[in-house]
């Protein structure tokens, strides 16, 4: 099974555009969801780990005039997990949050101060699972300005916001490579004014245009 392009699926990037294209997926009219599993477009190469800490992470569309952009964070150097990344808002699911979406909603106010009155939830992509043991559902939400953020100092360095239509082009969609413990590891990348934006953010971003653009063939 492979992902092929769709070029008649490609219009402006708007909101109802956007909300259209979750909504024939939901209905089975859109590209087939699959989960990501342990493969070459994941993060890392999957080795011995066999259960996974359950994650969500929203990923904002912020609605600016001149145009739609994605909100990241950019993560201290201090934490333990991804230690000064570049990430979407978000975290491991508690076992009193109701949903992924829930998890996703509430750790974005936690980690940013978003209020979940600013967002509108899409849908959700494929689960992705990484190297370090987690599975993770990303939370597509449109995000109403005007909102004001306050950031959790411990967690969050900095936000920063990247054109959509920057990273929904595929020519931005670099490949990297690295030997970890003997094993070549692929990656995905997307440098942006001084941000690396890789690893899981930047395989979720990918997940999210094959979501928007792709459709399913069969080799």
């Amino acid at each position: 099974m492979s992902i092929a392009p769709n070029n008649d699926l490609i219009e402006p990037l708007t909101s109802d555009w956007l909300r259209e294209r979750f909504s024939s997926a939901a209905a089975g009219l859109g590209p087939r969801r699959a989960a990501i599993g342990p493969s070459a477009e994941n993060e890392w190469l999957l080795t011995s780990t066999t259960s996974f800490i359950p994650a969500a992470v929203l990923l904002p569309l912020v609605l600016r005039e001149k145009g739609l952009t994605v909100l990241f964070t950019q993560r201290t150097d201090h934490l333990y997990d991804h230690a000064g990344q570049v990430s979407f808002p978000g975290g491991r699911c508690e076992k009193e949050d109701e949903s992924p979406v829930f998890t996703a909603l509430r750790e974005t106010e936690e980690e940013i101060g978003l209020s979940r009155k600013h967002v509108e939830v899409l849908g959700l992509l494929p689960e992705y699972r990484t190297g370090s043991g987690f599975s993770i559902t990303p939370v597509v939400g449109l995000i109403s300005p005007p909102f004001e953020l306050s950031l959790d100092h411990f967690e969050v360095a900095e936000v920063f916001e990247t054109p959509l239509e920057f990273l929904l082009n595929p020519s931005n969609h670099q490949r990297h490579s690295s030997e970890i413990s003997g094993k070549l590891r692929h990656y995905y990348a997307m440098p942006y004014q001084g941000y690396n934006i890789w690893g899981a953010t930047a395989s979720i971003v990918v997940s999210f245009y094959h979501h928007l653009y792709a459709t399913t063939t069969v080799d």
